[in-house]
C-alpha cells in the first residue's frame, strides 16, 4: 500500500508540491506568529527582570504594561519617601514613554544616578549621561539602526547625543534623563513608576507592607517583580489568546481546504484505478486508508519543509531585526505539527470516504 501511496504522490508532482506547499505555509503562519507575539511578551519580561530591582512601585488604574501608564505622580516620592524606607537600598523614578514613531518602543526616562544603582550599566562603548540632551542606546538597538557613540538621534521631536551604548536588558533600549523626557510629555518632574531593590529578598514583603502603610501611597500599585513577570504570560494578556486563536484557526482553514481540494481532485482523477482496486476485492476501509496515508504523507512532507522554513526566517530575524525577540519553541513546534496533521486528516476524510463509496462497476465505466 505504501508503494501505492507513494506512487500516487510522484505520478501527480506539481499537485503534490503544491499540496506540501500549503501544509508548509499553515505551519510557517503558525510558528511565525506566535514566535512575534509571544517572543514581545518574553522579551519584555526579560527585559525588565535585568533592570535589578525587587519591587515596583505604580500610581493607582496604571496599567500593567510599562509604556502604556501616563507620567502622573512627582518623580521626588523616590527620593524624599521610598528611599528612607526600611531595607530599601535604591528606588529610582521612571517615565516609560511608548514611542510610536517609526517603530513600537518603549522609552525610558531615568534618573541616571539611582537608576545605576539598582543594577549598574555595562557599557559597550562611550560612558553616562553628562547634559540634558545625552541618550543611552543598548547594544542592539545600536548594532540595528547602525549608530555609535557621539552620533546625533532624533526622538520626540527632539535631537539627542549618543554618549553611550550599553549591554541589552535593563529594562528599555533607549535611555533620556528623566527631566528632558518629562518636559517633552508635558509632565516635568513626574514619573510613571518606581523601581526599588531591597536589602535582601526576604524584606520584600515587609517593604510592600511598610509602602502600602506610608501616608500618601495607600493607593498605589505594589509588586515584587516577580510577581509581575508572572503576570507576563499570553494566557493574562486580555485578548492575545483570542488573537493567537483567530490567526491559528485561519491557518487550520487554509490547509483544511488546499488538502480537500487536492484530495477530492485525485479521487475524481483516479476514479478507475479505485474502480479497479474495489472490483479486485479492496474494501471502503482500504480505500479510506490509502487517501487518508497520502494526506499524512504529503502533510508530514509539509510539515518538515515549513519547520524549516520557520527555522530559516528566525535566523533572518535575528540578523535583520536584532531588536525583535522571535521565540521559536520545541513545544510550539510540536503543537504546529499536531495542528497541521489533524487539519489535513479532515480534509481528506471526505474525498476518502467518496473514493471509498464508489460502485465499482459505475467507476470502472467511468471516462
Amino acid at each position: 500500500m505504501n508503494k501505492l501511496v507513494i506512487g500516487n504522490i510522484l505520478f501527480r508532482p506539481l499537485r503534490s508540491a503544491i499540496s506540501v506547499l500549503a501544509v508548509a505555509i499553515e505551519v510557517i503562519m503558525i510558528l511565525c506568529i506566535v514566535a512575534i507575539m509571544v517572543g514581545q511578551v518574553q522579551g519584555a519580561a526579560n527585559q525588565t527582570s535585568g533592570i535589578g530591582a525587587d519591587i515596583m512601585v505604580r500610581p493607582p488604574n496604571a496599567s500593567n504594561f510599562s509604556g502604556l501608564s501616563d507620567a502622573a505622580v512627582p518623580a521626588k516620592i523616590a527620593s524624599q519617601v521610598l528611599a528612607k524606607l526600611p531595607h530599601i537600598v535604591a528606588a529610582s523614578p521612571v517615565i516609560a514613554k511608548l514611542n510610536t514613531s517609526g517603530s513600537v518602543q518603549t522609552i525610558f526616562g531615568i534618573d541616571y544616578p539611582s537608576y545605576n544603582a539598582l543594577r549598574p550599566f555595562v557599557f559597550i562603548s562611550g560612558g553616562p549621561p553628562s547634559g540634558p540632551d545625552d541618550a543611552l542606546v543598548d547594544d542592539l538597538y545600536a548594532k540595528s539602526n547602525h549608530v555609535q557613540v557621539g552620533q546625533p538621534l532624533q526622538l520626540l521631536g527632539h535631537d539627542f547625543h549618543i554618549s553611550g551604548i550599553v549591554e541589552h536588558g535593563k529594562g528599555s533600549r533607549i535611555f533620556l534623563p528623566i527631566h528632558t523626557l518629562g518636559i517633552l510629555n508635558g509632565t516635568p518632574d513626574n514619573a510613571s513608576i518606581f523601581y526599588i531593590r531591597t536589602d535582601s529578598p526576604k524584606n520584600e514583603q515587609a517593604v510592600i507592607d511598610e509602602i502600602q502603610r506610608t501616608p500618601g501611597m495607600t493607593t498605589y500599585q505594589v509588586q515584587t517583580l516577580a510577581e509581575w513577570m508572572s503576570m507576563m504570560t499570553p494566557e493574562h494578556l486580555p485578548g492575545f489568546t483570542i488573537a493567537l486563536n483567530v490567526v491559528i484557526s485561519i491557518a487550520v482553514i487554509v490547509g483544511f481546504l488546499v488538502i480537500f481540494q487536492s484530495m477530492y481532485t485525485a479521487v475524481m482523477e483516479r476514479t478507475r484505478e479505485i474502480g479497479i482496486l474495489k472490483s479486485l476485492g479492496a474494501s471502503k476501509l482500504y480505500v479510506v486508508n490509502l487517501v487518508l496515508r497520502e494526506a499524512v504523507l504529503v502533510a508530514i512532507a509539509g510539515i518538515i519543509v515549513g519547520i524549516l522554513a520557520t527555522q530559516g526566517i528566525k535566523l533572518l530575524m535575528d540578523v535583520r531585526f536584532p531588536t525583535m525577540t522571535f521565540l521559536l519553541t520545541t513545544q510550539w513546534r510540536i503543537y504546529g505539527t499536531i495542528i497541521a496533521l489533524i487539519g489535513s486528516i479532515l480534509g481528506a476524510i471526505y474525498p476518502a470516504w467518496k473514493a471509498a463509496s464508489k460502485d465499482p462497476i459505475d467507476a470502472l465505466a467511468y471516462e
